[in-house]
């Protein structure tokens, strides 16, 4: 039996619990939407569509538990892969990560960012060579009594993260990950959900930070990982490195509108070089973007389902949304229902 065919079965077999947790279905920056990988349906197509998200083993929408946070299973989730496509970006914009199916309220914990330099084309970077920097780490509000899962829930159920202004240019990686504490009163309870995303990142900065392997980001015994949140007014410790001077824990949050829509771009984009000044002194500029006025809006961008080819998709496997070019009619026992506009689900 196959690797993959073993894969597929043991998917299968925990596909009831799908619904109970998730992953960034896309993402949202300056009114443009990017589809994001889908482990819930493109590991079962043998040509998924380049994305900018990492491919990860993680069918069942799972996690990465405590006792394997000294793996490789920690970079970019179990069994990543680098994403095929990359977007390009300005240093100081603001991206918005949208979370399906909707974040379970019962798993509280932090919601944390990384970025790490390629050093050269992000689809072919080894992993493990990466260099990770903390670019955000929200964990407990004491003031409004809410972790920052909750507050991500609240936003529409996605965050909002801000690339560092003054960052160099170059490819990167971005790694969000939100750590579920509702087991952490236990050994090996808590629950990583790593997600990693590649961006050609341009402006004229010259901030480069050091970077640790994300191997050495946690250990099970950490105090912001074993740890109980069912207390009243938690003193919580958000794990892992420090944050990069200059930066907050979290920005404000707010919800992006998507616009209209794009593809990813295929393949490894050279470095971009940072504009030549005359003056070291010289102020950083970049493009102005209309990020800080985001509002929520009942328009969505328009759903396109393209005509069912192929055999009928599995049980919590996609079936339809906007730009989604797979099977839209589910195996017998199950319908195709509509998350949202970019996700339909059988159940």
């Amino acid at each position: 039996m196959s690797s993959k065919t073993s894969t597929i079965l043991a998917s299968l077999a925990g596909a009831a619990l799908v619904a109970a947790h998730g992953h960034v279905s896309h993402v949202i920056i300056n009114g443009v939407q990017y589809r994001n990988y889908n482990p819930s349906s493109d590991f079962y197509q043998s040509n998924p569509p380049p994305v900018l998200g990492w491919s990860a083993l993680n069918q069942d929408n799972g996690f990465v538990e405590p006792n394997n946070f000294g793996t490789s299973d920690i970079i970019c989730h179990k069994g990543s892969a680098p994403g095929k496509g990359y977007a390009t970006i300005q240093a100081g914009d603001k991206i918005n990560l949208v979370w399906n199916p909707e974040w379970p309220a019962s798993h509280v914990g932090p919601v944390i960012d990384y970025l790490a330099n390629c050093n050269g084309p992000c689809d072919t970077v080894d992993k493990s060579s990466l260099r990770w920097f903390k670019i955000g780490g929200a964990g407990y509000d004491s003031a409004n009594r809410e972790w920052a899962a909750e507050t991500l829930i609240k936003n529409g159920n996605s965050w909002l993260v801000q690339i560092p202004a003054d960052l160099k240019a170059g490819n990167y990686v971005l790694r969000h990950e939100i750590i579920a504490l509702h087991g952490g009163p236990n050994p090996n309870g808590a629950q990583a959900y790593p997600q990693c995303l590649n961006f050609r990142i341009e402006g004229g900065g010259n901030n480069s930070p050091a970077g640790v392997p994300a191997t050495s980001f946690y250990r099970a015994a950490d105090p912001g990982i074993l740890f109980n949140p069912f207390v009243s007014n938690p003193q919580y410790p958000v794990p892992g490195p420090a944050l990069i001077p200059g930066v907050p824990s979290s920005i404000a949050q707010s919800t992006s509108v998507a616009t209209r829509t794009a593809s990813a771009t295929v393949g490894g984009a050279t470095a971009p070089v940072p504009p030549v000044t005359t003056s070291a002194a010289a102020p950083v500029t970049t493009t102005a973007r209309p990020t800080s006025t985001l509002v929520t809006s009942t328009t969505a961008a328009p759903v396109t389902t393209a005509p069912s080819t192929g055999p009928a998709q599995s049980k919590w496997g996609q079936c339809g949304g906007n730009g989604w070019t797979g099977p839209t009619v589910c195996v017998a026992g199950s319908t195709c229902s509509v998350i949202n506009d970019w996700y339909h689900q059988c159940v």
